[in-house]
């Protein structure tokens, strides 16, 4: 019995240290510095960390959200699109010849390929490249990666 009150006393000393470290912090109430309230003012992650709720108040989404939550958030607040998450043109076929450009700011992107005209079938997921373009296996239509933001597409990663 003597062994287990030892040991039970040695797990208990550091989680005790860490209550108290986080009652300082909590009772500071200083407002993260830096914090982004529109996209204009995001200038790296330290500046997507939300600032919490007023005391005495329920958070809204947008108080408590970080990272990329708050990124889209922010975007949302301003009408743009962060994601780009508009439709693909499916109103033609992408031939070999033509095929339907995709901007990407990596050299690749997953497409999910509906057919045309859209819904003719089920969805087929696709990964074209900035080498290889991809071609659904339902329908045929073709999508090449456009790349977006670099320089020098065929040169490679410039970091």
């Amino acid at each position: 019995m003597l062994a287990l009150r030892q040991s039970s006393l040695r797990v208990m000393r550091p989680a005790s240290r860490m209550l108290s470290t986080t009652r300082i912090f909590y009772q500071s109430n200083k407002p993260v510095s830096g914090t982004a309230h529109n996209l204009a003012e995001v200038n790296g992650p330290n500046s997507l960390i939300g600032e919490g709720a007023k005391e005495g108040a329920v958070p809204t989404d947008i108080d408590q959200a970080t990272g990329l939550e708050r990124l889209e958030l922010l975007g949302k607040l301003e009408g743009v699109d962060v994601f780009d998450t508009k439709p693909l043109d499916s109103s033609r076929k992408g031939t070999m010849q033509d095929p339907i450009i995709i901007e990407s700011y990596d050299d690749y992107r997953y497409v999910g390929c509906t057919g045309s005209p859209a819904g003719s079938h089920t969805i087929m997921w696709l990964k074209p490249t900035v080498k290889q373009v991809a071609r659904c296996w339902e329908c045929g239509s073709v999508y090449k990666v456009k790349p977006v933001g670099v320089e020098d597409p065929e040169g490679g990663h410039h970091h």
